[in-house]
């Protein structure tokens, strides 16, 4: 009888353990380990408040996509506000937490400062700055070659087609103030080369206006003198960051103007023309996946837009009492009434 009772008990031990290496078999090797979050960096050379759109429309193309902020993906935010001078510190802060991607919310000179940090952490432009190729960001946009690719929105190649929009809004137009800032590589440019021959085939007279941090209300003082009748700002971190105080010297001092950002032109200021930033943005989510899933920066081209707004604000027009032609108007893309 105790014999008995041992054999039932070895084959109940046998069949136990037996049952137990089955279960465990029947589950893939990956579902036993946690899951890797992948780990994204958000570089913007401006300050939350005025990136929000920005950032916002990058995260919609990446919940698109399935990633879902706190969930499936994490998100380190870096903003430099405007100041150049945090871009070093803030892209090395970045790189030491060996992130599987940063995205950089901004032009050329906060794309140098990681690549300055890192030849292997995959970088995704969004859209700002100059050529990518003429400012050595990458070799080419069919073959970057190397940790950056993204996003080339031709903002500074657009300066002409502005010029040209303000121009056929008021058609006495004779001298533009251009405020720029010259630490920025593409605004430097776009001064030198883009908005001189648009300026001579429209008989303008080109007025520029260096800014730096400190010396807003100084130049808002010196252009009211400078018997300018319309303005250009040119986009760059610190003049994204200040855009309320540009707006409103444009709208006190009743000046037609026309901005390379359309963040201006929600804010109040009159025109818009470039690439549509939020379909832009959005595409950077693209970028994100495919490196995510494996593929290299280097093979990933870049891309140009091939959606073109034109914003126009009525509301401003009234301010500073302009009457928008009807055939610009009419060509218009938005128009905030």
């Amino acid at each position: 009888m105790d014999r008995d009772r041992k054999k039932e008990m070895k084959k109940k031990i046998v069949g136990f353990a037996l049952g137990t290496l089955l279960f465990a078999l029947s589950f893939p090797a990956e579902a036993q380990q946690p899951k890797k979050v992948p780990r994204i960096g958000y570089f913007s050379a401006r300050d939350p408040a005025s990136d929000s759109a920005r950032s916002e429309a990058v995260r919609l193309g990446l919940r698109e996509l399935g990633y879902i902020e706190g969930e499936n993906i994490a998100i380190e935010y870096r903003y430099a506000e405007g100041k150049r001078e945090r871009f070093r510190e803030l892209a090395a802060e970045l790189v030491r937490l060996k992130l599987d991607v940063i995205v950089v919310a901004g032009g050329d000179p906060p794309v140098q400062a990681l690549m300055n940090e890192t030849k292997t952490i995959p970088i995704v432009m969004s859209g700002g700055g100059t050529d990518p190729v003429k400012a050595g960001l990458v070799q080419s946009l069919a073959r970057p070659g190397g940790n950056v690719t993204g996003i080339t929105n031709l903002i500074g190649d657009l300066g002409g087609k502005r010029l040209e929009l303000l121009k056929e809004t008021v058609p006495k137009l004779a001298r533009v103030a251009v405020l720029y800032e010259p630490a920025n590589p593409s605004s430097a440019l776009e001064l030198k080369e883009a908005l001189p021959v648009a300026a001579r085939a429209l008989k303008l007279t080109i007025q520029a206006w260096e800014v730096r941090a400190t010396e807003f209300e100084r130049v808002f003082t010196a252009l009211s003198k400078g018997r300018a009748d319309g303005l250009y700002v040119s986009p760059g971190a610190l003049m994204n960051t200040n855009r309320k105080r540009i707006v409103g010297f444009a709208l006190t001092s009743r000046l037609p103007s026309v901005y390379g950002r359309k963040d201006y032109v929600d804010e109040g200021g009159l025109m818009y023309y470039g690439a549509d930033e939020a379909d832009s943005n959005r595409r950077v989510a693209y970028y994100v996946d495919r490196i995510l899933k494996g593929t290299k920066p280097a093979d990933l081209p870049v891309e140009q837009p091939t959606k073109f707004e034109l914003i126009i604000n009525l509301q401003a027009a009234k301010q500073i009492g302009l009457t928008v032609p009807p055939n610009v108007l009419y060509r218009a893309d938005r128009v905030i009434k």
